[in-house]
């Protein structure tokens, strides 16, 4: 049976099954998957009472939030919508116009960087945690309207040095990737004026 001939029981127990799997799946991407309308997408997420996925993303990312230790969950740039402190994290950025160029409509790099920033900080297992080292490459331009999600993974610990990689992409398409080296510090450490750069 093909996916427009699908009954609408079937149709809807795969489209459970879809976002059970992948909780991030837009309306748009679920209409193309199931050849169908958006409107039926958004029909068939009402009689099953699934949330828009604005509200999927928030409720996932406030549960995450509470994990940070080295910032407020507030200062991640994008949703923190998965996290195993000291090991990985993921997070989804929906860019709009307000972060783009008017002009060429790209979104302006510092957002891509401060979301890859931000979330390779979030998944030290430390208070305070700063960059030391940036190594960046920016892949293909991200367009306003884009989804970008990264993903942090803490590649090695040596000491109070952290090395997350953090890749980004667009549709499965890489767009930006980083390695990131970090420093962790006690409160009481910074407040001392302990010489932060010698540190790394």
């Amino acid at each position: 049976m093909t996916k427009k001939g699908m009954s609408k029981r079937n149709r809807q127990a795969n489209l459970l099954e879809r976002i059970k799997n992948d909780p991030f799946l837009t309306d748009e991407e679920l209409s193309e998957i199931f050849e169908v309308s958006i409107q039926t997408i958004r029909l068939d997420r009402l009689e099953l009472a699934i949330p828009e996925l604005r509200e999927r993303i928030k409720t996932v990312a406030e549960n995450n939030y509470s994990k940070v230790k080295s910032i407020q969950g507030k200062e991640i740039i994008g949703e923190l919508v998965d996290l195993e402190l000291g090991k990985s994290g993921i997070s989804i950025l929906n860019t709009d116009n307000s972060l783009a160029f008017a002009k060429t409509n790209v979104v302006k790099g510092y957002h891509i960087f401060a979301q890859a920033e931000s979330l390779a900080i979030a998944v030290i297992d430390a208070n305070v945690a700063l960059i030391g080292v940036a190594n960046i490459k920016y892949k293909n331009p991200v367009f306003a309207g884009d989804k970008t999600i990264a993903k942090a993974e803490v590649v090695r610990v040596r000491g109070n040095k952290y090395f997350v990689w953090v890749f980004i992409k667009v549709r499965q398409v890489e767009v930006f990737r980083g390695k990131f080296i970090l420093v962790s510090f006690n409160k009481n450490e910074c407040k001392g004026g302990k010489d932060v750069e010698n540190s790394y």
